[in-house]
């Protein structure tokens, strides 16, 4: 989600006062009962997903199986000595301004310094472009091509002015689960996989409007799981994680707890967070290293999205200071998630590595989705990493040592 997704959501607001009582809305299967929730399958698997609060039994066993894999490689191969680093990737929501991550990782590439992630994660728009980061360069112009040439029809078509009475939101996401079909196809899939069989992991994280809370998904288990319905899970995930609610419909997940059939609601990732990498109360490196796995790790973060201060000539009119507080806020929660990552980066030894569009970019969208604006910020990233980008080593504001006191700003009586 980014604070430009308020422009979708203005008509809403106004008919919300018109709504007739009696209309008749989407058909959904049964919500999971709260006291089910935690025991709700999907593709009759514990092991795929997780609330993002806390790893489940389940989860957490199949994320260090699958992370145990690259040492039975290395021993295969008669590899020995001390591990490799471990490259971390989180991609932030933030719309179009997803062009700037895709951006940073052609221009990473092209450097010729860009690692093979041990773990990528995305959500919102990170959750449409994690996975071809994840699969590596094989997929940048496809990356890129998503991130400069697609308009706002591409990725929604507007529902005309009474779906806010008789339907799930304003716009239909039939173009993007068209363009996500053609371009995460059977293919990636099996891509995805084969990096998950190495030891590599991809997660992508929802919401559960249901249970108001946030969940992450293994995609590179439901690739490997065989599963028929595999392909179309995963392109699921990615829209759930990408619809901003109310402008974009909600993506409905069917589930089963002891073989009856429930459906769950999902809606964008970032209406819980706009970015993560893994839940303060997993001790990432105490637990690795109880199971013998010692190595440097790395986090990288793109921030999709501006972090200082936006000016605007604000008009004294209802919808107009709404739309501005609710940026305000996504955008302030954006930053409060880059404290929260790294602490939980510093507790556990793991480098922070932070990224964001700089201030000086000032073009702006004609549309939601504007391929030229597109364009100029991906090249914005594109530039900055093939330069050698200085990543930020805190979030914003944050300063370890205390500034220098000047005798002329302490006043005499704190003078001893």
């Amino acid at each position: 989600m980014n604070p430009g997704a308020w422009r979708l959501l203005r008509p809403l607001v106004i008919v919300a006062f018109l709504v007739l009582p009696g209309c008749a809305l989407p058909p959904r299967e049964p919500a999971v009962p709260r006291e089910l929730q935690d025991q709700a399958l999907a593709l009759n698997s514990a092991a795929i997903r997780t609330w993002d609060d806390d790893f489940s039994g389940p989860f957490r066993e199949e994320i260090f199986r699958a992370g145990m894999r690259e040492m039975e490689l290395r021993e295969k191969e008669g590899l020995t000595g001390p591990l490799p680093p471990a490259h971390y990737l989180a991609i932030s929501g933030g719309g179009a301004d997803g062009a700037y991550g895709a951006g940073m990782l052609n221009g990473w590439t092209a450097m010729g310094t860009r690692p093979e992630f041990k773990v990528v994660t995305g959500i919102s728009t990170g959750a449409l472009t994690a996975p071809f980061a994840f699969v590596g360069a094989k997929y940048d112009a496809a990356l890129k091509k998503v991130y400069t040439s697609v308009n706002t029809a591409g990725i929604a078509e507007e529902r005309g002015p009474l779906a806010a009475f008789y339907n799930d939101a304003l716009m239909d996401t039939v173009p993007l689960r068209k363009l996500l079909v053609s371009l995460v196809n059977e293919e990636m899939m099996r891509d995805i996989a084969a990096e998950y069989a190495k030891g590599r992991i991809l997660i992508i994280a929802t919401t559960n409007l249901d249970a108001n809370r946030g969940v992450i998904w293994n995609v590179g288990a439901i690739a490997s799981s065989g599963d028929p319905n595999a392909l179309t899970l995963m392109h699921d995930i990615m829209i759930a994680s990408a619809a901003i609610p109310a402008a974009f419909p909600p993506v409905m997940i069917d589930v089963t707890v002891d073989g009856k059939k429930y459906q769950e609601m999902h809606v964008d990732g970032g209406a819980k967070a706009q970015v993560f990498l893994y839940p303060p109360t997993l001790h990432l490196s105490s637990m690795a290293a109880s199971r013998g796995v010692n190595r440097d790790r790395v986090a990288y973060i793109i921030r999709n999205g501006r972090l200082d201060p936006q000016w605007a000539d604000v008009q004294r009119q209802t919808l107009t200071i709404a739309g501005r507080a609710i940026s305000s806020l996504i955008q302030t929660q954006g930053i409060g998630d880059l404290y929260r990552l790294y602490l939980v980066t510093r507790r556990d030894g793991v480098d922070f590595n932070l990224a964001y569009i700089p201030k000086e970019f000032n073009v702006k969208a004609k549309e939601d989705f504007d391929p030229e604006y597109m364009t100029e910020l991906f090249k914005v990233g594109y530039d900055a990493a093939v330069k050698g980008y200085q990543w930020y080593k805190f979030p914003p504001g944050y300063s370890e040592d205390p500034p220098a006191v000047r005798p002329e700003n302490v006043a005499p009586s704190e003078v001893k």
